[in-house]
């Protein structure tokens, strides 16, 4: 996990790459923006906003299908190239950060591609919260390389050249398949902000001679802060060995997790961008459950959450309900409740 001054550091790299980013990051799959679409609800004329367009690779498909949309870019490079692939369409291109930046007016969505792991994470949902009308919806996903079965071997094999310059391979799993990339669903709604409606998942693939493998190499924030030699061995080696297949390219696998989430119009307690505590959970508020239930509720919660080792109490309408190490519940689905990673018909 990056400490904070590394994310700022990095963060700002991507500018010097301005003109690469656009050419050699690959285009995200149309079959995203149409469940994106349809996920939120969206219809032609509503205003967006974007975290980190970047060069508008996200927001051109979206503006081109009549959408009206705001993007905050750090990066001025960045921002002067999205303007220059934006122009004619209905898009603003404001610079500075999102931490900082207040919208004019509440939109139908707030999304973000490739870029909200580069958001200060103890304020990017309540900004994202803030920035929506009621019933709006935040939608994030990220460009990921992944390692399908029958994939491409180069990068297996270059990973001992990594290794030499001192770049190889944090600890812990570092090869996933398509269908093994997480997301940030726990994230999201341990936000207590908002409420994940949707999640879907892409794979592609790509083929990337020497030179342009090198180019894309050369967008990501890890390759541009390398050392001028860890550069120049790396890149050298790279066009050594593609030189030898055959073919002269590399096959890169792509993935990514699109998570839609509805705004909540009462946001949970206790989330890291919940409202502060002020006394008792209140579990029928929280639930929507009225008083005629209390019985019910408080049996199925007792026999959930065990009253052994109480440490805290709750309030079901009138009734208690002793809650011990549990420290918080989120509603999801019609009548089918989580509690800890659990999941139980508790009003279906």
């Amino acid at each position: 996990m990056r400490g904070d001054e590394e994310r700022e550091r990095l963060r700002e790299t991507f500018d010097q790459a301005a003109d690469s980013y656009h050419r050699a990051r690959p285009d995200y799959p149309e079959a995203l923006f149409e469940d994106l679409i349809a996920l939120a609800g969206l219809r032609p004329g509503d205003r967006l906003l974007e975290v980190g367009c970047g060069t508008g690779k996200a927001t051109l498909p979206l503006a081109r299908r009549g959408f009206r949309i705001t993007c905050v870019e750090l990066g001025a490079g960045l921002a002067a190239m999205a303007r220059r692939n934006l122009a004619g369409l209905d898009v603003e291109v404001v610079p500075g950060r999102f931490e900082d930046w207040r919208p004019e007016e509440p939109v139908s969505l707030v999304f973000a591609a490739t870029a909200w792991h580069w958001i200060d994470p103890g304020v990017r949902y309540r900004r994202a919260w803030e920035a929506l009308q009621p019933g709006g919806h935040l939608a994030v996903w990220a460009q990921e390389h992944v390692f399908p079965d029958g994939g491409d071997r180069f990068f297996h094999d270059i990973q001992e050249v990594y290794e030499e310059i001192g770049e190889g391979l944090p600890p812990g799993p570092g090869w996933p398949r398509p269908d093994e990339l997480e997301g940030d669903r726990a994230g999201i709604e341990a936000s207590g902000l908002f409420e994940v409606t949707g999640v879907r998942m892409y794979d592609w693939e790509q083929v990337y001679d020497a030179e342009e493998y090198i180019e894309l190499l050369s967008t990501f924030s890890g390759h541009l802060s390398m050392a001028g030699w860890q550069r120049d061995r790396l890149y050298g080696e790279i066009r050594r060995r593609l030189a030898q297949r055959p073919d002269r390219s590399v096959r890169r696998g792509w993935g990514t997790v699109l998570h839609v989430a509805r705004r909540r119009e009462q946001p949970l307690r206790g989330g890291a961008g919940g409202r502060p505590w002020r006394g008792p959970l209140d579990l029928a508020e929280e639930l929507g459950v009225g008083a005629g239930l209390v019985g019910l509720v408080q049996q199925e919660l007792e026999g959930l959450l065990g009253l052994k080792g109480a440490e805290r109490a709750a309030q079901v309408a009138r009734g208690p309900v002793f809650i011990g190490r549990h420290q918080q519940l989120v509603v999801a689905g019609a009548g089918r409740h989580r509690v800890d990673g659990r999941e139980d018909a508790l009003l279906g």
